[in-house]
């Protein structure tokens, strides 16, 4: 069977694009011409193209690279083309349900069971203070505190970050919140020791929905700025890419892994990145999983400034909250 994926060239003859939605659409051309909206990605050799276009050395290389890629994980692709064209429709909170209810969708597929079962296995390595908390006037600083493990996003973590933004949502003398990472990562993303734990797909989505992180950045974000340094991936880039200014250390590298696992972003991805990158440049991100380094993020717009690198990541070190 040919996989859901359609490449047109846009320096070839003139044509009419598909509008079939059941599959990935790429085009390809030499230069960047006005396609926004047409197509799923845009590949250009043209260095540092505009967007919503993505420069590569050679565009039809990539284009193979991506439907192989869409070969092997059809639906995850699939989905997550799907889920980022119904973005611009939807209220931001609606894109986190559907986000969500894809997501939930793809946990019970076949993809990440296969996925599950060839992982090696983690152990779990609870932190008992997974976010702390630095109350200075009206400036909140909110720290994830699992250095040991770069951050790893689990549930107890979620959760703890859900009451610290509850803070700067519902105090209204909270006037700026800086997010952190201590230790050598902002945030590696999901903890995979719990990946896979749940055996309710539709409950996972439930508490996904009630209990999101994502959807308190949405309320103040114009709050928010997140400071990035060392691994950003999935979760990692994902909520911090809701803030209102984000700055990252030179080394800072950001990555979407989800779809090599079967799945899509779940903590809010097809939300926040379309929102600073665009749709297309985001579809990129999370079909190839390729790593953007604090430059390209920067030329691209997913981060506003790249900040000198924080001697003492791990400044944040005790929970204060004074109201």
């Amino acid at each position: 069977m040919e996989p859901p994926f359609l490449l047109i060239d846009l320096d070839g003859p003139p044509s009419r694009p598909s509008r079939e939605t059941s599959c990935v659409r790429v085009a390809v051309a030499a230069q960047p011409v006005d396609a926004a909206g047409e197509f799923d990605l845009l590949l250009t050799s043209s260095p540092d193209p505009p967007r919503p276009w993505v420069g590569c050395l050679d565009p039809y290389a990539t284009a193979q690279r991506l439907r192989e890629i869409v070969a092997a994980r059809s639906d995850a692709c699939l989905a997550l083309v799907q889920v980022l064209r119904m973005g611009p429709g939807l209220t931001p909170a609606d894109r986190l349900v559907v986000e969500s209810l894809a997501y939930s969708a793809l946990q019970a597929g076949a993809a990440f069971r296969s996925w599950l079962a060839g992982r090696r296995p983690h152990a779990a390595r609870p932190s008992t203070e997974p976010v702390l908390l630095d109350r200075d006037g009206d400036r909140l600083t909110v720290a994830l505190n699992r250095p040991r493990v770069h951050n790893a996003f689990d549930a107890a973590t979620r959760d703890a970050l859900c009451e610290a933004l509850q803070v700067a949502v519902s105090d209204p003398t909270v006037t700026r919140v800086d997010l952190r990472g201590n230790g050598p990562s902002f945030c590696s993303g999901g903890d995979l020791a719990e990946f896979g734990s749940s055996s309710d797909p539709a409950r996972a989505h439930r508490i996904r929905v009630h209990r999101s992180p994502a959807a308190l950045l949405q309320r103040c974000a114009a709050e928010v700025t997140a400071h990035l340094h060392g691994a950003c991936v999935g979760a990692g880039i994902e909520l911090a890419a809701f803030a209102g200014r984000v700055t990252a250390a030179p080394g800072t590298v950001i990555r979407l892994p989800e779809i090599s696992m079967g799945l899509i972003p779940g903590a809010g991805g097809t939300a926040s990145l379309p929102t600073r990158i665009g749709r297309e440049r985001t579809a990129y991100l999370a079909l190839t999983g390729a790593a953007l380094g604090a430059a390209e993020a920067r030329r691209w717009g997913l981060i506003d400034e790249i900040a000198a690198a924080d001697p003492n990541p791990g400044a944040t070190s005790r929970t204060r909250t004074d109201n």
